[in-house]
C-alpha cells in the first residue's frame, strides 16, 4: 500500500522559501528580504516614501525601529558596523543597539567611520565623507515632510504625486516675512534629483549639504509610520531655499572644540565649572579623536564651515549697510 505525501501547508512553503536560519532573532528571513527590496524600490525611485510592513521590535517605535529593522536587513556576519547617538559611539541609544545588533547577527562593532561597511546613525551624519560602499542608515521619526501644512493622507499623496509643492514654498515665505529667516533647523526639507521633496531625518542644517552627491547609499526608514526613502550615491539633493535667501546652517562665531581647537565641525554645548553650557565640543567622537591625534584631514568637513562663514559675511554686510 502506497502512502501519499501530506500536502504542503502556507507555513511550509514560507520556511522553505526563506531558507535555514541558522541564528535565531527577533527578524525573520522573510521580513529582511522584504526590506531588502523595499530599499532596492527606494533607490530606484530616490526620495519616494516607498510603505513596507514594519515589524514589531525589542525597542518601542518611535525610538529607532525603523532604522533597527533596516539595518538588521543588510548586515551579515562579515560586516563592521558602527552606530552612533547624535554623533557619539558611546551613547546609551548607541551602545544598546550595536549590542542587540552584533548579538542577533554576529557581525563586528566598528568606530571608525572609514573602515565601517555600515552606519546607522541617530541625528547626525558623520563629519569624515562617506565612500563607495558605505550604506548610512538614519532613524526617521516623521517621514512626511508636508505633515505640518496638510494633514490629510490623500491629499498629501496627491502632491508628491503631482510634485505640487506650492503650500511648502508659501510656509517658507510665510517663516521669513514673520522672522527674518527660515526658523526650520532638524529636517529641514531638500528637493532629491528635484523630484521629490524629502525630510531627511531631524539631523541638523549643518548636514544636510553632506547628502548632496555622496559617494554612500543613504537610507531613511520610518518604522512607526511604516515608509522607507532612499539616496543612491551622487544624487543631487539640495535644500528647499530661495534665490535671495541663501540656504544657512547653525554656526557660532569664536566657538570651537575645547578637545581638538576645531571650529568647522558640528559643535554642542556642555557643562562648564561653572555649571553653565559655556564649552565647546564636537559632536562626532570618532573625528574629534582622530583630530586630535593627527589621523583626520582638515579640510573633509569645509563645505558646511564654507556655508556658515559666508553667512556671517552676508550678515556683517547687511548690518553695515544698514548702519
Amino acid at each position: 500500500m502506497t502512502t501519499l505525501p501530506l500536502p504542503r501547508t502556507g507555513t511550509s512553503r514560507a520556511g522553505d522559501l526563506a531558507g535555514p536560519d541558522p541564528r535565531p532573532g527577533v527578524f525573520d528571513e522573510l521580513s529582511k528580504r522584504e526590506l531588502r527590496r523595499t530599499i532596492l524600490s527606494g533607490i530606484a525611485i530616490p526620495g519616494y516614501q516607498v510603505p513596507y510592513g514594519s515589524r514589531e521590535m525589542p525597542i518601542a517605535r518611535g525610538w529607532g525601529s525603523g532604522g533597527l529593522q533596516a539595518t538588521l536587513a543588510l548586515v551579515g556576519e562579515d560586516t563592521r558596523l558602527k552606530v552612533i547617538d547624535q554623533g557619539e559611539d558611546a551613547g546609551v541609544n548607541a551602545s544598546n543597539l550595536r549590542r542587540l545588533i552584533t548579538q542577533q547577527t554576529g557581525c563586528a562593532e566598528e568606530t571608525d567611520t572609514r573602515a565601517a561597511d555600515i552606519i546607522q546613525s541617530r541625528h547626525r551624519i558623520p563629519e569624515q565623507p562617506l565612500t563607495d560602499g558605505q550604506v548610512l542608515v538614519l532613524q526617521v521619526p516623521g517621514a512626511e515632510p508636508l505633515f505640518g501644512i496638510v494633514r490629510e493622507m490623500d491629499e498629501q499623496r496627491r502632491m508628491h504625486a503631482e510634485a505640487d509643492y506650492a503650500k511648502m514654498w508659501v510656509r517658507l515665505y510665510e517663516d521669513i516675512v514673520h522672522n527674518g529667516l527660515i526658523t526650520a533647523a532638524a529636517g529641514y526639507p531638500v528637493f532629491v534629483e528635484g523630484r521629490y521633496v524629502m525630510t531627511p531625518s531631524p539631523i541638523p542644517r549643518w548636514d544636510v549639504p553632506k547628502m548632496n552627491h555622496s559617494e554612500a547609499i543613504t537610507v531613511l526608514s520610518a518604522g512607526r509610520e511604516k515608509r522607507l526613502m532612499a539616496v543612491p550615491p551622487h544624487t543631487r539633493v539640495v535644500p528647499l531655499t530661495f534665490d535671495d535667501r541663501p540656504f544657512e546652517v547653525e554656526y557660532t562665531p569664536g566657538a570651537a572644540c575645547r578637545l581638538c581647537g576645531s571650529d568647522d565641525t558640528y559643535l554642542i554645548q556642555e557643562p562648564g565649572e561653572d555649571d553653565r553650557f559655556s564649552t565647546w565640543v564636537c559632536s562626532d567622537t570618532d573625528f574629534c579623536t582622530r583630530r586630535r591625534t593627527g589621523d583626520a584631514p582638515a579640510d573633509v568637513a569645509g563645505r558646511p564651515a564654507d556655508l556658515a562663514r559666508a553667512a556671517l559675511r552676508r550678515t556683517t554686510g547687511e548690518q553695515e549697510e544698514t548702519a
